[in-house]
C-alpha cells in the first residue's frame, strides 16, 4: 500500500467510498454476526468501534497467524468466521461459511481468474494451487505455473469449529516459537493438509475482492463506476 497505509492500518483504507473495515463490519452483522472481535497490531489505537478487540503487541515481529492466537482465549470457545483485514465480501459469503460443515472451512472464489485478470497481466504470477476433491482441500499455496492446479482461489474467509481451534493450538504447540512466529495463514493450512487434518471447502462466486496495492483499489474502483454507468452488475461486486 506505500504511503497509503503511512498514518492508517490497511483495513481503513477507503475502497468505494467507505474502509475496507466498514464493508467488513456491515457484510458479517448482514448475516446474522454480531459478537465482533477485530484483532489489531499496526497503530491498534485507531481501531476502535462497535466491536472488542485484542491487540498482538509482536505485530512486527510475528505474522498473521501469531495475530489470530492472540484471540484464541476471547474466540475459541463458539464457532468463530475469521476474516483478513483487506478484504470485502459480500454478506452471502459469510453465511455460507457460518452454515456450513467442518471443524476447519475456507472459502474459496471458483471466479477468481476475472479478478486476477484485473488486477495482473500474467495471472500466474500471483495465484497460487488451490486443489480440492469431495468438498475436501489438497492442496493450498504453492506457485504453479499449471492453471489446472487452480481450482478456485482461497479468500482469506474461515471458520473454525471450538475443535478446529482446538486442532490448530495443538499443532502450534508442537511447533519452535520462532517458526511459529513467521506462519501466515495460507502456509498454516498447507501445513495442517500434510498432518492429515481435514479441511472442508465452501465455493462462492466473485463477489468479493482482496485489496494487496493502492492499484487494486483504484482498478475495482474503475471497474464499479464502469459497470454502473451501464447499470450492469461486475462479478465481484460485493456491495449490497
Amino acid at each position: 500500500m506505500g504511503d497509503s497505509t503511512e498514518r492508517n492500518p490497511k483495513c481503513l483504507i477507503p475502497l468505494a467510498g467507505k474502509p475496507l473495515l466498514e464493508w467488513q463490519l456491515g457484510a458479517l452483522r448482514r448475516a446474522g454476526i454480531d459478537l465482533i472481535t477485530v484483532a489489531r497490531g499496526y497503530k491498534a489505537e485507531m481501531l476502535e468501534g462497535n466491536f472488542s478487540t485484542v491487540d498482538n503487541p509482536l505485530w512486527e515481529q510475528t505474522n498473521m497467524v501469531s495475530t489470530l492466537a492472540c484471540a484464541f482465549e476471547k474466540v475459541a470457545s463458539s464457532s468463530c468466521v475469521i476474516s483478513y483485514s483487506d478484504i470485502a465480501y459480500s454478506a452471502g459469503h459469510v453465511r455460507a461459511v457460518a452454515d456450513s460443515d467442518g471443524d476447519i472451512v475456507v472459502a474459496y472464489d471458483t471466479l477468481w481468474r476475472d479478478l486476477w485478470a484485473l488486477r495482473f497481466e500474467n495471472p500466474l504470477e500471483d495465484a497460487e494451487t488451490f486443489v480440492h476433491e469431495n468438498g475436501r482441500l489438497v492442496e493450498i499455496g504453492a506457485r504453479t505455473s499449471d492453471i489446472e492446479a487452480i481450482q478456485g482461489q482461497f479468500m482469506g474467509l474461515l471458520r473454525f469449529t471450538p475443535n478446529g481451534f482446538s486442532v490448530v493450538k495443538e499443532y502450534l504447540s508442537g511447533l519452535p516459537q520462532e517458526a511459529v512466529a513467521k506462519l501466515d495463514m495460507t502456509a498454516l493450512l498447507s501445513r495442517l493438509l500434510a498432518e492429515g487434518i481435514r479441511i472442508s471447502v465452501v465455493p462462492v462466486a466473485g463477489q468479493w475482492c482482496e485489496a494487496d496495492s493502492m492499484s487494486d483499489v483504484v482498478a475495482y474502483e474503475a471497474e464499479l463506476e464502469r459497470y454502473d454507468s451501464q447499470g450492469l452488475k461486475w462479478s465481484h461486486d460485493w456491495r449490497e
